[in-house]
């Protein structure tokens, strides 16, 4: 209507200003014009102004008429739209309100049936209350007679019965354990024999056991005076050299060398035999044969490693690896020399691997290489394995071989039948009786120190001491242990064991901490 109404409007003015226009144009020309001329002008500018108004009217009222028919044509679509939707509303209501009273029905139905099965069940008990009573009552008819005919209470023959089928049970339960140990030994001493004898018999090497100590024998107890030297200068000065103590005792005619680093008591050892044969003991001389001492030993060393290839056959080592393994010659592991047991290993692996027909020269480098982290783990952070893994990969060993370093006490997978061999050549190395000095006494009670130690701790449910000491699993409450304490605890019982505990090479402390839900199905 707004629309119209303006139209009009706008004719109007129009119509107005040519009205105003055509008023302006007789006035001026009814100046030049003759009044008759001015007139008729005027009257034909009223006719026109007339039509054109018309005009503008009719325009109005169609434009008037159209937009009601769009109203009213929007009006009827948005009423059938709203007619639509509240059908199928309709619908869904009775489709949902079917399924609801099929529910319903089915619902009763199944109320229904537990109704007619409960009914049931109470039946079926009183039943068998009835039946049970019956029973008891024959049982216990049954129980008097054989009462009076036995001549004993029914305690009195069950005690009998229990005592005569447990010392059979025991009697047959112990002759059968009896025959399946006798049994399970003679077939396992049997196998253990074959397989030790098998991969020992071609390979022989001397074991020496040495400790953390060397003993220097003097010709006479005036020499321990000289080694003190005055204030003690000559004995510190050859501590200080070294980085070994000297322990003089009571001891007649003898000192004592001290020190974890094999090589440096080896030095310290060569040194000091040289000057007790120069007799000149002063710090100047102690200087010049404790150098002397080391070129010598760095000497001995790598003799050590190349007799060790030559042995076992493997060439080609980086001269660092050969240096390496002869600083072994130096380290024990439980009594057992180091390089004499990368050597055994060494030969048992090339035994095995021709007997599985594998290579054997790769067999052979693993072996040799097995324990080279031990030439230095004193010096590094880190297990041997470790360290060793590292020295192989450092100079451009196989990846093999690199993978039996490392899997040689399980802490990796192996890879291959090369390191699944080496493991074997070096349980059969170290298992063997006499290699080592460790006692399973000495062994379990390690075990056990360490199981108790992370057992001693707030909040610890279990501890499990694994591959053979060199790893603590610690399982804890988790309603006592959060997440945060994991880690201190985990610090406070490595600093307990480093401080309570001697062992070699690293133990690894770790915290398992995880929430169970049990829930039975019944």
């Amino acid at each position: 209507m707004d629309e119209i109404q303006k139209i009009i409007l706008a004719c109007v003015i129009t119509a107005v200003v040519i009205g105003v226009i055509v008023g302006v144009i007789i006035w001026f020309a009814a100046i030049s014009y003759r009044k008759k001329v001015v007139e008729a002008k005027i009257g034909g500018a009223e006719e026109k102004a007339r039509e054109i108004i018309d005009e503008a009217l009719k325009t109005a009222d169609t434009k008037k008429k159209e937009a009601l028919l769009e109203a009213k044509e929007e009006a009827l679509k948005n009423k059938n739209e709203l007619e639509r939707e509240t059908r199928e509303r309709r619908n869904e209501l009775q489709r949902f309100e079917k399924r609801v009273l099929q529910k319903e029905e089915s619902l009763d139905r199944k109320a229904e049936a537990m109704e007619k099965k409960e009914q049931k069940l109470n039946q079926a008990e009183q039943q068998l209350e009835k039946t049970r009573a019956e029973v008891d009552k024959f049982y216990q008819k049954q129980v008097e007679e054989l009462e009076k005919i036995s001549g004993m209470t029914s305690e009195q023959a069950k005690e009998y019965l229990f005592k005569t089928v447990e010392e059979e049970v025991k009697h047959e339960t112990a002759v059968l354990v009896k025959n399946m140990e006798q049994k399970a030994k003679e077939e396992a001493d049997k196998k253990a024999k074959d397989f030790v004898v098998t991969a020992i018999q071609r390979c022989a090497a001397d074991h020496v056991a040495e400790s953390s100590i060397s003993v220097v024998q003097l010709p006479n107890d005036e020499m321990k005076g000289r080694i003190i030297g005055r204030e003690g200068r000559n004995i510190r000065t050859l501590e200080t050299m070294t980085g070994v103590d000297l322990i003089i005792d009571d001891t007649p005619e003898a000192v004592v060398l001290s020190a974890f680093d094999p090589v440096r008591r080896e030095v310290a050892r060569i040194a000091l035999e040289k000057l007790i044969v120069d007799g000149r003991i002063h710090p100047a001389r102690i200087e010049e044969m404790v150098e002397k001492a080391q070129k010598e030993v760095e000497s001995i060393i790598r003799d050590a490693g190349e007799a060790a290839m030559l042995e076992t056959g493997v060439h080609g080592l980086h001269p660092e690896l050969v240096r390496l393994l002869g600083k072994m010659k130096f380290r024990t592991s439980y009594g057992q020399n180091a390089l004499k047991h990368s050597i055994e290993v060494s030969l048992l692996s090339g035994l095995l691997a021709g007997e599985l027909g594998a290579d054997v020269r790769l067999a052979k480098r693993a072996g040799l290489l097995h324990d080279i982290g031990k030439s230095i783990d004193h010096e590094m952070e880190g297990t041997h394995v470790s360290i060793g893994v590292d020295l192989c990969r450092k100079y451009k060993e196989n990846a093999i071989v690199v993978n039996a370093v490392e899997a040689h006490h399980g802490d990796v997978e192996p890879q291959s039948v090369i390191a699944c061999i080496v493991q074997a050549a070096d349980a059969i190395s170290a298992a063997r009786p006499g290699a080592r000095r460790e006692t399973l006494e000495t062994y379990t009670n390690r075990l056990k120190q360490l199981e108790d130690i992370a057992n001693s701790f707030k909040g610890v449910e279990k501890s499990y001491a694994i591959q053979a000491g060199r790893e603590v699993r610690v399982l804890v409450t988790p309603e006592q242990i959060s997440d945060d304490d994991m880690i201190m605890l985990a610090r406070d019982v490595a600093k307990r064991i480093e401080s309570e505990l001697e062992y070699p090479g690293q133990i690894k402390v770790s915290i398992i901490r995880e929430s169970r839900i049990v829930d039975y199905a019944k």
